[in-house]
């Protein structure tokens, strides 16, 4: 059975389990979404368009926007697709580029978002930021979080196991980010929100010292729950900062320097792994046991790349977010630094 809870503090449903996809179609034909049934369901390739045919008996007065691409293109031209429609909701429904291409189009014609997951790769279901490409770039733009989350855990659980790696990778990277949070509210008074803290918190230790499979339905649950808690730190912050620090910065330089090499929860694994390392953080060795238990990438070589690539990255780093302060500002090392500094990480954690 479906697992339906209602968090604060936005009114968000999360419907969690095996035919939450069939929930879905009850919250469409009981009108909670919209009176009329008049929603746009915006729907990516491959499992996206299986969810739609699903649910097509509740689809009767909505319109269907196929989308490919997770671009600022795609969504501008999606919202003027939606704004003659009188629509009173958008659906998105799919992986992360075709969410993100929904919450963005959504935010933009004013309309309420349900988030419909088709994979669990990362926290982008349920947060109030859409990380979309532009002029060969990716970025982060702020839009409204959705008002519901939905996740099959049976399309979930069909997904490569590399996306739910990265998923998990995402989560427990919160850890880091939290201690970069922390670092900035000593250093530069920056001011740290503690009910975002808390989420994002809960959304890493509820996965950190997890043993059960990869692919059943205890861990598919609780990965999906911490996703969405992820989402919910964001929205309570403000921002992506509870969940976004030196870990990110890494990621985004690595995909400006040696773009397609991983997923992006994969590369915040080992960014914050290595500011773990950098920190002499007391959660370096539990999130290095639990990224090594289910797989998930740890060093530059996992990556796809060599130390003086990854090292290259790091340097790169806080260039990406001039307006964040983490581990990386605050040691200001210079490039042979970052090299050594790499060597001894790598060397660590190999042994």
């Amino acid at each position: 059975m479906p697992v339906l809870a209602r968090l604060i503090p936005s009114p968000l449903t999360v419907d969690v389990g095996t035919g939450a996809v069939g929930a879905l179609g009850e919250l469409l034909r009981d009108r909670r979404i919209s009176a009329g049934g008049h929603v746009a369901v915006v729907v990516g390739p491959g499992k996206g368009e299986e969810v739609v045919e699903d649910i097509r008996p509740a689809l009767e007065n909505a319109d269907v926007f196929p989308v490919e691409g997770g671009t600022v293109a795609a969504a501008l031209e999606l919202a003027d697709r939606l704004r003659p429609g009188s629509f009173d909701a958008v659906v998105g429904v799919g992986g992360g580029r075709t969410l993100d291409v929904a919450k963005y189009a959504a935010s933009l014609t004013g309309l309420p978002m349900v988030s419909v997951a088709t994979n669990l790769a990362h926290d982008g279901l349920a947060s109030p930021v859409a990380s979309l490409e532009h002029d060969g770039r990716k970025g982060s733009y702020g839009v409204q979080a959705p008002i519901a989350v939905v996740v099959d855990l049976d399309y979930v659980r069909s997904c490569p196991p590399e996306q739910l790696r990265s998923g998990l990778g995402d989560a427990l990277s919160n850890l880091s980010a939290l201690a970069d949070w922390e670092l900035a509210g000593r250093e530069r008074d920056e001011p740290v929100d503690g009910l975002a803290a808390s989420f994002a918190r809960a959304s890493a230790t509820s996965l950190l010292y997890r043993t059960d499979d990869l692919r059943s339905e205890t861990f598919l649950a609780a990965l999906a729950e911490a996703l969405v808690l992820s989402g919910l730190a964001m929205a309570a912050a403000g921002s992506s900062r509870p969940c976004s620090g030196a870990c990110h910065e890494i990621s985004h330089a690595i995909d400006e320097l040696f773009p397609d090499r991983s997923t992006h929860g994969q590369q915040v694994a080992v960014g914050a792994l290595f500011a773990c390392f950098l920190r002499e953080d007391e959660n370096l060795g539990a999130l290095d046991a639990a990224l090594l238990r289910y797989g998930v990438a740890r060093t530059p070589s996992d990556l796809g790349l060599s130390d003086d690539q990854f090292a290259a990255a790091v340097a790169r780093a806080p260039s990406t977010r001039p307006d964040r302060y983490t581990i990386l500002e605050h040691l200001d090392l210079d490039e042979s630094a970052i090299a050594e500094r790499v060597r001894t990480f790598v060397d660590a954690v190999d042994r």
